[in-house]
């Protein structure tokens, strides 16, 4: 069929970082309509879906799933029908047509890996009834094998090196599951940051009883307007104070300068189970209050979790929170920076704890709604000092939270 080709382009991003395909929601010869989604991609953030640029009929396809891409690298061609040619836009066609890419092959989700199966935390090894020679020991003691579990081939029942062998060979091999593009590009980014800069960590503890207090006065209000009140969008609220007046915390390191953003962007960290995590970002935190970055974050987590984030959500962020502690953590450092950012915030487990209270100049003992919070920063970017002012103003807006 005659008609010019159209390029289909992996999509560019701010990070410049690779992406993986995931599936082509058509194969080769198929009729498909200008905007009709042609493939899915995968990112470290989010999965994207990319439209034909023409309607037509596909003509090759370039890259198979699983296969890593760069922002911009060539992914297919559409073959512009003579019909639509008239009437639609032409982006980075192709003067010339090329063989079709041979079908695509799935791989497999779970792969098994030949050899013994992970050991037993204790080793003991059972000769008291039988004479074993010194390598039927060794192998018993390296493997964590009872003797007792195992039938002897030699003379008058003994336990024999083959036996051991055999019962080692015998044993269900272990199961490698592969990892998610999720996964291999979180891996990646954990590996560049600490590669990239020196990370320190401060550690302050905040007392949260005046925002418990606040929180539950007005959670069932948000809940009736369709908003969930977390304590995390108390932690954001106080983040996005802080970094509007600390503005060095709210940048990005360049080797000829430090860029010190006009917006607070923070981002997220949500975990997505044993697939990894994401960072959604709320965008011009400073501008919303305590309602509004309730409502946001309710948005973007859901989102997360239910795969459905766009790449809008997830770019521009100039922060970043991990609310570790909603799995009991009370303490992690350092928490790796999401570079090119210069800090990230730590939330530990919020608990009762009993505290020393200082009240108009007298001391006494209570029970206090307490966390840990921890600043790791870019020691290239920013000292202790420095640190210790912006988490000096974060722990004072949540410890002296009023109605708002």
């Amino acid at each position: 069929m005659s008609g010019n080709l159209s390029d289909v382009l992996a999509p560019e991003n701010e990070e410049g970082t690779k992406a993986t395909i995931l599936k082509w929601c058509k194969a080769v010869g198929d009729r498909i309509l200008k905007d009709e989604p042609l493939l899915e991609l995968e990112t470290d953030k989010v999965t994207v879906e990319i439209p034909s640029p023409s309607t037509g009929e596909l003509a090759q396809i370039l890259k198979q799933p699983n296969e890593e891409v760069l922002p911009g690298q060539l992914l297919a061609r559409v073959r512009i029908h003579a019909q639509a040619e008239s009437n639609s836009e032409v982006a980075g066609g192709s003067p010339a047509d090329a063989p079709a890419a041979a079908a695509t092959a799935s791989a497999p989700l779970v792969q098994t890996s030949a050899g013994s199966a992970a050991a037993p935390s204790v080793a003991a090894v059972d000769d008291a009834s039988e004479r074993l020679s010194p390598a039927v020991r060794r192998m018993l003691r390296e493997n964590a094998l009872r003797a007792a579990d195992i039938s002897g081939s030699g003379r008058h029942g003994r336990i024999t090196a083959q036996d051991v062998a055999r019962r080692l060979s015998a044993q269900p091999a272990s199961a490698r599951v592969p990892h998610t593009p999720i996964r291999r590009r979180v891996a990646e980014h954990m590996v560049r940051s600490l590669g990239a800069s020196p990370h320190v960590t401060t550690l302050f503890e905040a007392d949260l009883t005046r925002v418990q207090a606040h929180r539950l006065r007005h959670a069932a209000d948000y809940e009736r307007r369709g908003n969930r009140l977390t304590l995390t969008a108390y932690f954001v609220a106080a983040c996005a104070r802080a970094l509007a007046a600390n503005p060095p915390v709210n940048a990005t390191w360049h080797e000829d300068g430090l860029e010190l953003h006009s917006d607070v962007n923070i981002g997220v960290g949500t975990a997505l189970g044993n697939e990894g995590l994401i960072v959604p970002v709320i965008h011009a935190a400073q501008n919303l209050d305590l309602a509004a970055i309730a409502s946001e974050l309710g948005r973007v987590v859901a989102a997360a979790r239910a795969g459905k984030l766009t790449q809008q959500d997830v770019r521009g962020g100039t922060f970043t929170l991990s609310n570790h502690g909603v799995s009991g953590s009370l303490l992690a450092a350092p928490i790796v920076i999401n570079q090119p950012q210069v800090a990230i915030l730590g939330v530990g487990k919020v608990e009762r704890r009993v505290s020393v209270i200082e009240s108009e100049g007298a001391e006494s003992i209570g029970i206090r709604t307490m966390c840990y919070l921890t600043l790791t920063i870019d020691h290239r970017a920013l000292d202790a000092f420095q640190a210790n002012a912006f988490l000096s103003q974060v722990v004072a807006s949540l410890e002296q939270w009023g109605e708002d």
